[in-house]
């Protein structure tokens, strides 16, 4: 699934086109999108548009004026303020069409993203779903874009909100936000590796919390057959140098390591056994504890020989990674670089935007005006009794 399958699909839209995004770029790609839906929007649909502002930070808002102008809605999600303009995001990938037809991975609206991940264009992973899930999904979609714009009472209201499970016959949409809402994609992971016999994994920015980490460690001193393919070229550098600190432990439990190379990888698919998940949410300190995600948990076995099939496909385009080559290729300053990313990642910035969020919240709690106190035997005659 593509680019071009999501433009078909708005371009067949009748009733309903619902687009979430992290990042949406002025470019070639993007155009075509803002195209689309304004012809789907003079069709008669009706259009909604969602978009993080630290995602597409460089796109205008007048960008979207010619859909404004047909009737269609837009909105920035967790729009810039003063001290407030870094924080926690919305990393969901999102297009609903009809309540029939949804789409969802890792793909963002982007010239870099057209192509097939080989030749050209970053290597990523989309779903196109029908059923029920569609429903949950263009539910989920209206929670956050009635609240998107609401500046500090809309997040401590969808910390308590968000259901962070919905469960299908063989599906669960697992939605996650800053709050408990991570713990449901973290639990259902451990939990399916705790008695697994093979995992694949593709995932763009894997920086792992420490139960995982030792999920996949057991998983593989089990004799399970555990397989990582994460970026061999990254947007992300520091990102990359993260990931890179926990080789040596992993491979040292088992783990199989190899890194994509011919192009970026951005995708995210788990597989363990028969167990298929797939969506926006990486394997690091910001999809686990701060991003709101979302992603889909499908057990089928069907699904996953789909899905063993695609991590196959990449295999093939990747290089294993030699746990004596690695050893000896890593010189002190090359480790130092590389915990130094993994402490900024994984330690400082989920510290520092946590703190944030607790100075938000406490700043929208002083400005509740408090009730005063009546001193005793003040109230009238007519009020007491």
């Amino acid at each position: 699934m593509g680019l071009e399958t999501m433009l078909d699909a708005i371009d067949a839209a009748r009733r309903l086109v619902l687009l979430e995004m992290y990042i949406f770029d002025d470019d070639t790609v993007g155009h075509r999108f803002l195209e689309a839906l304004v012809q789907a929007r003079q069709r008669g649909a009706r259009v909604q548009v969602l978009i993080d502002a630290l995602g597409s930070i460089t796109l205008p808002t007048q960008f979207w004026t010619p859909l404004i102008h047909a009737g269609g809605e837009f909105r920035w999600f967790n729009a810039f303020h003063a001290q407030e303009r870094y924080g926690c995001r919305n990393h969901r990938k999102l297009l609903v069409i009809d309540e029939e037809t949804a789409f969802i991975g890792g793909f963002n609206i982007a010239d870099v993203y057209y192509g097939d991940g080989v030749n050209s264009g970053w290597r990523d992973l989309g779903l196109k779903l029908r059923g029920p899930v569609v429903s949950a999904l263009a539910s989920s979609f209206t929670q956050l874009f009635a609240s998107a714009d609401t500046r500090l009472p809309a997040f401590p209201t969808l910390r308590k909100t968000l259901d962070t499970e919905i469960q299908g016959d063989e599906w669960t949409l697992l939605l996650s936000g800053p709050g408990r809402g991570h713990r449901a994609l973290k639990r259902a992971l451990i939990r399916d590796l705790s008695r697994a016999r093979r995992v694949q994994i593709v995932c763009a920015y894997f920086l792992p919390t420490w139960r995982l980490r030792r999920a996949l460690m057991r998983a593989a001193r089990r004799g399970g057959e555990v397989s990582l393919i994460l970026a061999g070229k990254s947007d992300v550098v520091t990102a990359q140098l993260a990931s890179r600190s926990l080789y040596a432990k992993l491979m040292h439990a088992g783990v199989k390591v190899y890194e994509y190379e011919p192009q970026i990888l951005h995708a995210k698919l788990f597989v363990i056994d028969s167990v298929v998940y797939a969506g926006s949410a990486n394997l690091d300190a910001r999809s686990l504890k701060l991003n709101y995600e979302l992603s889909l948990r499908i057990s089928d076995p069907s699904v996953a020989a789909q899905a063993g099939a695609l991590f196959e496909n990449d295999l093939a385009y990747s290089r294993e990674v030699d746990p004596a080559q690695w050893k000896a290729s890593r010189g002190w300053w090359r480790r130092f670089l590389e915990k130094a990313a993994y402490f900024l990642l994984a330690r400082l910035d989920p510290y520092v935007t946590n703190l944030r969020w607790r100075n938000r919240a406490a700043r929208a709690l002083e400005k509740i005006p408090k009730v005063p106190k009546v001193p005793k035997g003040s109230y009238p005659p007519e009020a007491r009794g």
